[in-house]
Order: structure tokens, then sequence, then C-alpha cells
């Protein structure tokens, strides 16, 4: 089976992020030796230095719909915690009158 060029290019960001397997860089390595033209992209793309923390632009709404998110959870946290609090008063209560 050949490998073709575009197989490479969709290797080629695991490659440079150096998230492959040994078998896998091998197959890009030989394959880059024969296609200068890619080798140099691939040089080129190496060389930058990427920013690993890319900010993402939030808008109004998309803040609003984390904030109610959040503000659900904790709604939900506090009744599931008053519930187990109510639960165990009632056992422990339970125990203590049916042992007296």
């Amino acid at each position: 089976m050949d490998i073709t060029r575009n197989v490479i290019l969709d290797l080629l960001p695991l490659y440079l992020a150096d998230e492959v397997s040994a078998d896998t860089r091998a197959l890009v390595d030989k394959y880059l030796e024969s296609d200068p033209q890619l080798a140099n992209l691939a040089k080129q793309s190496a060389e930058m230095e990427l920013s690993r923390d890319i900010p993402v632009p939030l808008t109004q709404e998309d803040k609003m719909k984390a904030y109610r998110k959040t503000r659900w959870i904790m709604v939900l946290t506090v009744v599931i915690l008053a519930a187990l609090m109510a639960f165990a008063l009632w056992v422990t209560m339970y125990v203590f009158f049916v042992s007296a």
C-alpha cells in the first residue's frame, strides 16, 4: 500500500506534537525524506512556538449559559446535601427512640 501525501498531512499534527508511535514516526520520517517541500513545512511548523493557552472569546450569551448551569448545579447540590442531612437526622432519631 502506498502512503499518500494526504495520509502524511493527516498525521503531521500528531507527529509534530510528538504524539505518535515509533512506527508512525519512522513512516513520516521516511516520507519526509522523499518530499523536501513537505519536510520544509514540517520543519517550519516544528520551529513555531504555539501557545497552549489559546484564549476562547465568550459572548455574553455563553457567559449567561455557564452562569445558569453553575447556579443550577449549586442549587441541586444544596438540595441533595439537605436531603442527606435530613435522612441522617431521621435515622439517628429513629435509632435513639427505638433503642431507648
